[in-house]
């Protein structure tokens, strides 16, 4: 290694430790209407959405699923998951992380910040 490289490499800092996180991944049912195509999560009532095209009403409904999520959480509630053999045979899914609080993920591993 060159003397600039390993200049460079030490004057680099520690990556900033990023939040844990789970996974959750959902069926997604988009139909087309009329005008407009509706996109919708079954497993988690009342997470729907639209929009004009099927890439807006899938986009749309991200944000929705974030927002439902977000909403259980702060509320203590838990969170359904689909079941992972409906989610091999769905044809279209999304996918979201969910922080876990109090904890940390550094690339040495977890880190519980309740007790720091």
């Amino acid at each position: 290694m060159s003397h600039a490289r390993r200049a460079a490499s030490k004057s680099r800092t520690d990556p900033v430790p990023s939040v844990a996180a789970a996974p959750y991944i959902y069926r997604v049912v988009v139909e087309q209407d009329e005008d407009r195509y509706y996109a919708e999560i079954p497993t988690l009532p009342g997470c729907y959405s639209w929009g004009y095209t099927y890439e807006e009403a899938f986009r749309n409904v991200k944000e929705a699923l974030e927002l439902w999520l977000e909403v259980k959480k702060e509320a203590g509630e838990a969170i359904p998951t689909d079941d992972p053999q409906t989610i091999r045979k769905a044809s279209l899914t999304i996918g979201v992380l969910v922080p876990l609080d109090g904890f940390i993920f550094h690339e040495d591993g977890f880190f519980d910040t309740t007790k720091i």
